[in-house]
Parts: structure tokens; C-alpha cells; sequence
């Protein structure tokens, strides 16, 4: 069953869900449609890269996704839990990469995004390694 959106004067979704973050992440970034991509962050959001830094604003996270994008695969997301307290939001989703037809990459990640006052959601911090999909081996 669809949600029900409405979508503002400006094009922005209002009345949508956090979860509805993932989708579109998902939809822009298989479409490499960075401008999108970088839409869904405040512009003092944060968000940690593969190497383990955080960068920090709109021009640095189009970087992260301008790098990932020019790959050329094709990422899955799916969302493990959205827990809402007022007009903040903490999800996770299981994502994987794929190039030509083989995955090169997944994770799970942690991520908190606000409702912006249009109703839409947009992410404050964003870690799309927050956990490996496999458990570690054991130390010897």
C-alpha cells in the first residue's frame, strides 16, 4: 500500500515519512542524480565516510556522493528501523552495491534526520557504515 504525499509549490514532499528517505536515496542514487542525493541533508549535516572521517555541509557530502555515484553500480537499501521522537528521527537501513551484477560493498548504517517545517525529513547526521553485515571473526 502507497503512502500519501503531498508534494509543496517548491516540488519538496511534505507529509512523508523518515523512512521515505531511503527510497529516495535509493531512487537517486541509481539514477546518479547527486543534486537530489544532496537535497535530502541540513545544510550543517554530517556524514561519515568509508575511511572513517565525518565530513561536514552540503559541499562536502556532494563530494562523498559525487565519488560513489561515479562508480556506476547500483545500490539496495532496505529499512530496518525508524524510531520518531518529535521531529527527530533515528533510522537504520541494510544496504548493498552492486557492479555489474556482483556486490562490492554493504553495510548497515545509523542515521538521524529532522522534520523540516514543510513536513519533509532531511538528515542531520548520516553513517552509511555504521555496522558491518557480517559479524567479525572471533580474536584469537
Amino acid at each position: 500500500m502507497g503512502l500519501l504525499r503531498k508534494v509543496s509549490s517548491a516540488g519538496n514532499l511534505t507529509g512523508m515519512e523518515p523512512a521515505d528517505l531511503h527510497h529516495q536515496v535509493e531512487r537517486s542514487f541509481n539514477a546518479a542524480d547527486v543534486d537530489t542525493l544532496v537535497s535530502l541533508y541540513e545544510s550543517d549535516a554530517q556524514m561519515m565516510t568509508d575511511n572513517g572521517s565525518v565530513v561536514t555541509g552540503l559541499e562536502a557530502i556532494r563530494s562523498v556522493w559525487s565519488g560513489f555515484t561515479a562508480l556506476g553500480g547500483q545500490i539496495v537499501m532496505t529499512t530496518r528501523y525508524v524510531v520518531e521522537q518529535g521531529d527527530i528521527a533515528l533510522l537504520s537501513n541494510a544496504w548493498t552495491f552492486e557492479m555489474a551484477g556482483v556486490q562490492v560493498a554493504s553495510s548497515v548504517t545509523a542515521e538521524v534526520a529532522k522534520r523540516q517545517p514543510d513536513g519533509s525529513w532531511r538528515y542531520i547526521i548520516d553513517n552509511p557504515y555504521g555496522a558491518p553485515t557480517e559479524p567479525a571473526a572471533a580474536e584469537a
